[in-house]
Parts: C-alpha cells; structure tokens; sequence
C-alpha cells in the first residue's frame, strides 16, 4: 500500500471533523463561519506567506505555508470539492508546457 501524503492525511482529518460542534474544533468552528470566513482567512495566510518570503525568513515561509495549505483544505471542504479534481487538473497542465496552458486559459 501507498503512503498517504501529508495533504490526504489532512484533508481526510478536516473532513471527519467537519461534523462536529464548532467549539470542538478550530476546523470546526471555521465551517460553521462559512465559505466567505475561509476565503478572507486563506487570503490572510497567503499574505504572512508573501510577507515571509519578502523577508527572506525561510522558518516563516514554511510555517505559513503550512497554514496556507491547511486553510486551503478547509476552503475545498466548505464548498464540498474532492482534492482529487484539483489534482487530476494539476496533472492536465503537467502534460503541457506552462506557457501553452497558461495560453489556452479562457479570458476573464
């Protein structure tokens, strides 16, 4: 058997802990605060991630980035999106080179 990755490990802890009353649990009580809250929070983690690296502090970008990560699951699981679609479109765009894919995006 695979070792499960340290996303997967996350992801499915996020998910059983998405049935629990908000105060037992951070993951939780961000769910019970909706899609929104999460966003604004993955938005603020992404920002300590910028920040972090602004000041070269590599400790920090790995600390943050690991927020990062975890809040990102936590947004996927609000709006009920298997992890594994992002991964199947992560591996469309490996198949390609960046510039092709990033050309063949539709314009917003």
């Amino acid at each position: 058997m695979a070792e499960q990755h340290a996303l997967d490990r996350l992801a499915a802890v996020i998910a059983a802990r998405a049935g629990r009353e908000a105060d037992q649990s951070y993951t939780a009580m961000l769910l019970s605060k909706g899609t929104a809250h999460i966003a604004k929070k993955l938005g603020e983690e992404a920002i300590e991630v910028v920040i972090a690296a602004a000041e070269k502090d590599s400790h920090a970008v790995i600390r943050e980035s690991a927020d990062l990560l975890y809040h990102w699951l936590v947004l996927i699981q609000s709006l009920n999106l298997p992890m594994a679609e992002v991964m199947t479109e992560l591996d469309r765009r490996h198949s390609q080179s960046g510039l092709a894919e990033k050309a063949g995006r539709p314009r917003q």
